[in-house]
């Protein structure tokens, strides 16, 4: 999980987790498989189809404001989204994702555009834009986090190691 490789979908500011799927898909089932089909259709009808598996959501300030529930990370990463990348995210999203093992750095993405293939070292917190010779630094992730993501999720974290594994990189 360390190195990631996919193309940027990129979406402004202010995302909210509705936008990301609607609340009426919700309330509809609890197959995040179903709902994923449906992942941010308000925003962009057919987006579920552009989606190759490990691509990125590349957004803006704020992404995933809105309700608190953890559906939204969890219906981006049953897409195929394999990491989000904002200028500032909702801290209960960015919360969830680390929980779910999805990763969400911050960054400055202006500099990415729609379709570029970007290199992610999750570890360092770079990401390259692939062809491109530009070399972004997110800002970086405690060792802790890195590893919940490596292990895929708090909940698998807990079942690997029986609890918080911080050693001296974390």
């Amino acid at each position: 999980m360390n190195q990631l490789r996919g193309r940027a979908h990129k979406f402004g500011d202010d995302v909210n987790t509705d936008y990301i799927i609607s609340g009426k898909y919700k309330f509809k089932t609890l197959d995040i498989n179903e709902m994923a089909k449906h992942v941010m259709e308000d925003l962009r009808p057919n987006f579920y189809n552009e989606i190759e598996h490990g691509d990125f959501i590349v957004a803006g300030r704020n992404f995933g404001c809105g309700s608190s529930r953890e559906q939204a990370p969890l219906v981006l990463q049953a897409a195929g989204i394999g990491a989000v990348l904002a200028e500032s995210f909702a801290r209960v999203f960015y919360r969830n994702c680390i929980n779910v093992g999805l990763p969400a750095l911050e960054c400055d993405t202006s500099a990415i555009e729609e379709g570029e293939e970007l290199q992610i070292d999750l570890k360092r917190g770079l990401i390259n834009i692939v062809g491109k010779g530009k070399v972004l630094k997110a800002k970086p992730l405690p060792g802790v986090m890195v590893r919940i993501l490596e292990d895929g999720g708090l909940v698998e974290h807990f079942k690997k190691h029986g609890g918080f594994m911080i050693d001296e990189e974390g």
